[in-house]
C-alpha cells in the first residue's frame, strides 16, 4: 500500500500587482506556468505542480490560501513573487494558511540581457525586491516555510523543492492517518506510550485499539484457497526453508502465518488503517506472534511499532510515503547491541521478527524458529542483512509538554562476520560522528529505542518534514558535540515553550 502521488498536487501562486498595467500581468501568468511547467517535469518531484491565476489583491489571495487549505488534493503551496507584490496584501492569507508552503526566490531568466535592459524589463523582472518584501512578512507572522533561491534549471532547485514535496505528502499523510493498536503497550514501560490526545492535535492521526480477538475473528474466517496462493507466492519471492515447503513438518506453521497475514491485511484495508501495532503480551487467540504478516505489510507501505508503539508505527507510515518511489528501504528497528572495538565501533540493530524486507541486500530467506517470549508457537519469519549504504534513524519521544524527533545520521555496513545463529532480519550501522558521541547525544535528548531506519531518505527530508509539523528535530550529524547538543536541547525547550504559549 503506496501513497497516490497523481492524485494531488502543489498549487503554484504567483504574486504581482496592477501597478505595472494588464500586458505585465499576461507576462507574468506566462513565466509562472513556465516555471510551474519546468518543476512539474522534473523526476524530483513526486506530484503534479499546478500552476494558479496571478494573484494582485488581497481578497483573491486570501481565498486562493483557504481554498488551499481547504482543498485535499493540495498538498502544499509554492509562492514567488514575480514583480513587486506588496506584502500587506498577503498578511490575511498567510494567516490562514493550513499546508505547507515554500518560497521560491527566482527569477524567470537565468541570464540578464546586459544591453537590453531597461525600465520595463526592471519592473517585470524584479522578484529579487520583491521576494524579500514577501519574505518579510513572513518572518514577521512567524510564518513556517522552507526558503529555495535559484532558477528553476539548477538541478539543485528542483531537487530541494522535490525534498520539501516529498515532506508534504508525508505530512498529508500523517494528517488523515488511523492507526489500530491491537493490545495496548508493552507493560510498565515508559517510551513507547505517548498523548495520544495531543498526537491528533499535533499531528492529525487517530489512534485507538482494538481487542486482539477482534482481529483473530477475521484471521480464522480466511479460506484455504486464499492461503494457498500466497504461500506459493513466498515460494516464489523468498527462498523458503525446507521444513517450511509443502510436505515439508512445518508447512502447517507457514500456513497459519499466511492465514495472519490474510487477516491482518483484511482488517486494515476494512478499517482505513495505514498503520498499526502489536504487543507479545497481548495475543488473545493467536496461536504466532506475527512476524512475516507484519514484515510483509511494512514492504507494502504500513507503518508497524513492536509492543504498542503507535509513535513509531506513526513516523514508519510516514516516512514510508516521503520515501515512496526512491531507492533504498524504510524499516522499524530498535538498536540492540554494540560493538565497542576502539576505531571499528558499530551498532547492530534488530528487532524479535519485524524488521521490513525493503532494506534487505539480498532476497530474504523465510525461517521458522522458536521465540522465547510471547508463550505461543514458533513463528514464521523473513531472515536477511541491511543492504549498505548511507541513512538516517528517526525516533520520537513524548516529553510530556511536547514531542520531540531525534534523528542520527548513518553508514549502514555489512556485519563484521556473518551471524549464523541470529535467526532474525538485522541491519549493522556506523553512527555519525561516532558511536560514543552519537550514542550519549541520543542519551541526553532522551531519543527511544525503537526507530525508523531508512536508507531512502536523508536528514533533509526530516528537517522539512518536522518544520511543517512546527515540532523540534534534534539532528545528531557529523558536526555535533555533546557539549553543543547539551546547549542546543535548552535553547530548544526555551523556544518551544515560548511558542507554545503564543
Amino acid at each position: 500500500m503506496t501513497q497516490q502521488p497523481q492524485d494531488l498536487e502543489i498549487w503554484f501562486l504567483t504574486g504581482s500587482q496592477h501597478l505595472y498595467g494588464p500586458e505585465v500581468i499576461d507576462q507574468v501568468a506566462d513565466h509562472a506556468a513556465q516555471i510551474a511547467a519546468a518543476l512539474d517535469a522534473s523526476p524530483h518531484l513526486p506530484l503534479r505542480v499546478v500552476t494558479k491565476p496571478v494573484l494582485t489583491e488581497s481578497d483573491s489571495i486570501r481565498r486562493a490560501l483557504l481554498d488551499a487549505t481547504a482543498t485535499d488534493s493540495c498538498v502544499g503551496v509554492i509562492a514567488w513573487m514575480h514583480t513587486f507584490s506588496p506584502a500587506k496584501m498577503w498578511i490575511t492569507g498567510l494567516d490562514a494558511l493550513r499546508k505547507p508552503l515554500l518560497h521560491l526566490h527566482t527569477q524567470a531568466n537565468q541570464a540578464l540581457p546586459w544591453a537590453e535592459i531597461d525600465m520595463d524589463f526592471m519592473n517585470l523582472n524584479q522578484a529579487a525586491h520583491g521576494d524579500r518584501e514577501f519574505a518579510s512578512v513572513q518572518t514577521r507572522m512567524g510564518v513556517s516555510r522552507k526558503t529555495v533561491t535559484g532558477h528553476v534549471e539548477d538541478p539543485e532547485v528542483a531537487r530541494r523543492v522535490g525534498v520539501w514535496a516529498r515532506a508534504a505528502l508525508g505530512r498529508h499523510a500523517l494528517a488523515g492517518m488511523r492507526l489500530a493498536r491491537f493490545g495496548d503497550n508493552m507493560r510498565n514501560v515508559a517510551v513507547t506510550d505517548g498523548d495520544k490526545v495531543e498526537a491528533e492535535r499535533r499531528f492529525g492521526v487517530s489512534v485507538n485499539t482494538w481487542g486482539v480477538n477482534d482481529l483473530v475473528a477475521v484471521v480464522d474466517e480466511v479460506a484455504d484457497i486464499d492461503i494457498d496462493k500466497l504461500c506459493q507466492e513466498y515460494a516464489d519471492s523468498y527462498d523458503v526453508a525446507a521444513e517450511l515447503l509443502p510436505g515439508g513438518e512445518r508447512h502447517e506453521s507457514l500456513r497459519y502465518g499466511a492465514r495472519i497475514e490474510l487477516g491482518l491485511r483484511a482488517f486494515l484495508t476494512d478499517g482505513g488503517f495505514t498503520a498499526f501495532t502489536s504487543n507479545f503480551e497481548d495475543l488473545g487467540g493467536l496461536r504466532q506472534l506475527p512476524g512475516l504478516a507484519v514484515q510483509r505489510l511494512m514492504a507494502d507501505g504500513y507503518g508497524f511499532g513492536g509492543e504498542g508503539d503507535w509513535k513509531t508505527s506513526t513516523m514508519l507510515r510516514t516516512l514510508k510515503v516521503v520515501a515512496d518511489g526512491l531507492p533504498g528501504g524504510t524499516s522499524f528497528m530498535e538498536d540492540y547491541t554494540y560493538h565497542l572495538v576502539p576505531g571499528e565501533e558499530l551498532i547492530l540493530g534488530a528487532h524479535m521478527l519485524e524488521v521490513c524486507p525493503s532494506i534487505a541486500v539480498a532476497r530474504p530467506s523465510l525461517e521458522i524458529h522458536p521465540l522465547g517470549i510471547g508463550d505461543r508457537e514458533d513463528p514464521v519469519r523473513l531472515v536477511f542483512d541491511a543492504a549498505p549504504g548511507p541513512g538516517v534513524v528517526l525516533g520520537t519521544a513524548d516529553l510530556g509538554e511536547r514531542f520531540r524527533f531525534v534523528a542520527n545520521e548513518i553508514e549502514v555496513v555489512a556485519p563484521v562476520e556473518p551471524l549464523p545463529n541470529l535467526p532474525v532480519a538485522r541491519a549493522v550501522w556506523r553512527p555519525a560522528p561516532d558511536l560514543r558521541t552519537s550514542t550519549e547525544a541520543w542519551l541526553v535528548a532522551g531519543g527511544p529505542h525503537h526507530t525508523v531506519l531508512s536508507t531512502a531518505l536523508t536528514s533533509e527530508h526530516l528537517d522539512d518534514l518536522a518544520e511543517m509539523l512546527s515540532t523540534e528535530l534534534v539532528l545528531i550529524d557529523a558536526d555535533t558535540t555533546v557539549r553543543g547538543l547539551t546547549k542546543e536541547l535548552r535553547w530548544n525547550a526555551a523556544y518551544h515553550r515560548l511558542a507554545q504559549g503564543l
